[in-house]
């Protein structure tokens, strides 16, 4: 089943590889699956998971070993979802007609429990670890043609995922539409990447779908309603995540600005007439808003821009605005916070520094990046500003430092070209990255302690990188993590040591090839705490590259990494024919990529390109 390959060329120096006699990069391991690779994703413990035309598997990241099969299983991506912060996997299946979902071990692939009642594929989770609630939104029938305006009815369930005891369910009052996964001709998956997923935070839950609602999150009781339109124009992500601090939770919609009180669920103020507010940051009792700026278009996945573009400064007590900047007349990036009294932004031609006390304008350089997208801060206090093919770094002052660039090949002719060069860009924001868009104290996220999930890190769909820069800090993996299958007997048998019991299958599950039933106990305590030592590790790293998919100085194409915090592009792998679903791991050192049955684990070189 799975084939490891000697990798040693891939410790060689990289200039080595960049030779016109060099083979493109062998496997640092390939595995023969049993069918067509359809999709495949990456979870915290560090298996991924696989879909062919014949059934679902888990693979270990690290070795290509085959972990489980379930056979019979043609499942689209987004028939599963990992929970995140947790050893377990949810997978829709349908048989004979009837739909049920399934919470699995993703090491054994065993049945956890099951949702008779739940239909659909599922789109986003919450999952709050206090309580061990597990929010599920699924859609049913969601798929059809790439286009704009298409509606479904999202429905909500709520589990205690302990037990799988399912507690209540809603459906949204009105059809939403939806963002299809990928572009083309025939029938494609569509999601809801294009909305906040729901939020537990004070015992309550918030769903964004049709404006704010809060429910009460262990009998669905509605607290709180307030509807409107969330996507404007068929785009997506055009409104603020929503954000919290010890008093309120301050959410966007309609060109408004609300703060509701989380004692009572009340509103307590409301900032009107901003316009598209899509990102907000907290620091120092002020809300900067920003309006306008580049999104996705749902119907076609292209980025497009829409203003007005400025900057807000709101007072987070009392709601009033304190100033607003309508300089951006070129389009505007996300915002970055280098220091207290300064707000940076971009827009087609310049880096613009804006006093946070006055919104007044201080100064603005020229960037000289091509579509620049993205302002972040690396660990040198350096403003990092970027795009689909560039990558430059400027100091506080607005001295350039170093410069970057790496053209996709054949930019504007092959679509594909153009979806593999995007999905290289960006990675670094959907897995997590060192660099921020704050200085320490302000807050650009929601101080909710729940995990949230979308598919938009594994989908086909290619979000904009300003959206991208605006909400990744989100962070990947945290230090808490819950498990409920194999790992949590593996923990505590690491506290106690003992013979590990690794259960049976489960009845009417076809799990088969489980590689820990091979295994004797000591082997596979190793085995299981090497998957825990991984979560640990995720739980702290954070990515430093950023990816361009190029033409490799005349040793073909392939994948360029710039490091944020020092401008050199110290990584490269000659890959001349990725599926635009590649992932990069950090944590295994391995990129993955798949072609007709294969999937095939390429190790992310380090050195820089020959010629630097």
């Amino acid at each position: 089943m799975r084939k490891l390959l000697r990798n040693a060329t891939l410790c060689l120096p990289l200039f080595l590889l960049f030779t016109p006699a060099t083979a493109r990069a062998a496997p640092g391991w390939s595995a023969k699956l049993d069918g067509r690779v359809r999709f495949y994703q990456t979870t915290e413990v560090g298996v991924l998971v696989v879909g062919t035309e014949k059934s679902l598997y888990g693979v270990d990241a690290e070795t290509g070993d085959v972990l489980w099969r379930r056979k019979g299983a043609r499942l689209d991506e987004t028939d599963v979802a990992p929970v995140p912060g947790t050893d377990l996997l949810l997978v829709s299946l349908e048989n004979d007609g009837k739909t049920r979902i399934e919470a699995a071990d993703l090491l054994t692939g065993d049945r956890l429990w099951s949702g008779e009642r739940v239909r659909g594929a599922v789109m986003q989770t919450a999952f709050e670890p206090d309580s061990r609630l597990l929010a599920v939104v699924t859609v049913r029938d969601a798929r059809g043609e790439a286009r704009e305006g298409f509606k479904r009815k999202p429905r909500l369930h709520v589990f205690d995922v302990s037990t799988g005891r399912h507690l209540w369910d809603r459906e949204v009052e009105s059809e939403v539409e939806m963002m299809p996964a990928g572009a083309g001709n025939g029938d494609v998956p569509y999601t809801l990447d294009n909305y906040r997923a729901p939020l537990f935070l004070d015992d309550r839950l918030y769903l964004f779908y049709e404006g704010v609602t809060s429910l009460d999150a262990r009998t669905g009781k509605e607290r709180r309603r307030e509807k409107f339109r969330v996507n404007e124009e068929g785009l997506a992500l055009t409104e603020a995540d929503a954000l919290a601090d010890e008093r309120f939770v301050y959410t966007t919609g309609r060109g408004r600005l609300r703060a509701v009180s989380r004692a009572d669920g009340e509103e307590v103020w409301e900032s009107k007439d901003l316009g598209i507010t899509p990102e907000t940051v907290l620091a120092g009792g002020v809300l900067y808003v920003r309006t306008g700026g580049q999104f996705t278009r749902l119907r076609d996945g292209e980025t497009v821009a829409r203003g007005p573009y400025g900057v807000s400064a709101i007072d987070s007590a009392t709601g009033k605005t304190l100033w607003r900047y309508k300089g951006a007349d070129k389009g505007i990036t996300n915002m970055a916070l280098p220091d207290a009294s300064t707000i940076v932004v971009a827009d087609r031609d310049d880096l613009i520094f804006i006093d946070s006390s006055t919104g007044k304008r201080r100064h603005k350089v020229s960037h000289g990046v091509n579509r620049a997208a993205f302002v972040l801060l690396n660990e040198r206090g350096e403003l990092v500003v970027g795009g689909p093919d560039e990558v430059a770094g400027f100091r506080p002052d607005g001295a350039e430092g170093w410069r970057e660039r790496h053209e996709a090949p054949g930019r504007g002719i092959l679509r594909t070209v153009a979806a593999v060069a995007a999905r290289a860009a960006s990675l670094y924001f959907r897995y997590g990255g060192a660099a921020t868009t704050v200085f320490r104290g302000a807050r650009a996220l929601t101080a909710a302690s729940s995990f949230r999930w979308s598919g938009l890190a594994s989908h086909a769909t290619l979000p904009d990188l300003t959206s991208l820069a605006a909400n990744y800090g989100r962070e990947y993996a945290r230090e808490r993590f819950s498990a409920f299958g194999v790992l949590g007997r593996a923990r505590d048998a690491a506290r106690m040591p003992r013979s590990l019991s690794v259960p049976r299958p489960s009845v009417n599950v076809d799990v088969e090839e489980r590689l820990l039933d091979r295994l004797d106990p000591s082997r596979q305590l190793e085995r299981l705490s090497r998957f825990l030592w991984r979560r640990r590790r995720l739980a702290a790293l954070r990515g430093q590259w950023m990816y361009f998919y190029t033409d490799l100085r005349g040793a073909g194409r392939g994948l360029a990494g710039v490091n944020l915090h020092s401008g050199r592009t110290e990584r490269a792998i000659r890959l001349s024919d990725p599926d635009a679903h590649f992932i990069s791991d950090e944590v295994t050192g391995l990129l993955y990529t798949s072609k007709g049955e294969r999937l095939n684990a390429y190790a992310l070189g380090a050195g820089a390109l020959s010629g630097e």
